[in-house]
């Protein structure tokens, strides 16, 4: 599981690079995107608004350690997860998995576009677009 964990290096390196910006803003894009998407195909607001940070209950995986956190928050936190959930409601043609997919990929732009990165397996305050937190 560890390998889903940013290394400090890369997230250093991001930061020195001056590229965190680029990163940010691609996190608007894809919160702009998602939320269009989800007006388009006629979602309830009142959802959106209820399970918007849902996925941050992954952060709940920190209980069990820095490394298992990492892991589980970094796997609520990539587009992959979403995609592959828009994917199979639209090969399955169940109306309601598109929907949540935009949801999620509305998160995950958010928190990049408030610069919360995949975390670090040497704690949640290392990201891979900097630390963040009194820390930082």
């Amino acid at each position: 599981m560890s390998d889903l964990a940013v290394s400090p290096v890369v997230a250093g390196r991001a930061a020195a690079d001056g590229v965190v910006w680029l990163l940010r803003l691609e996190g608007v894009a894809a919160l702009a995107a998602a939320t269009a998407g989800y007006a388009f195909v006629g979602g309830s607001w009142l959802l959106f608004a209820a399970l918007l940070l849902a996925p941050d209950l992954a952060m709940l995986g920190y209980l069990a350690g820095p490394r298992v956190g990492a892991a589980v928050y970094n796997a609520a936190h990539v587009y992959i997860a979403p995609a592959a959930l828009g994917a199979v409601g639209l090969a399955l043609a169940a109306p309601t998995l598109p929907p949540l997919a935009l949801i999620w990929v509305a998160h995950i732009g958010l928190d990049r576009a408030l610069g919360y990165g995949l975390k670090s397996a040497t704690g949640f305050s290392d990201t891979h677009l900097g630390r963040i937190g009194r820390g930082a």
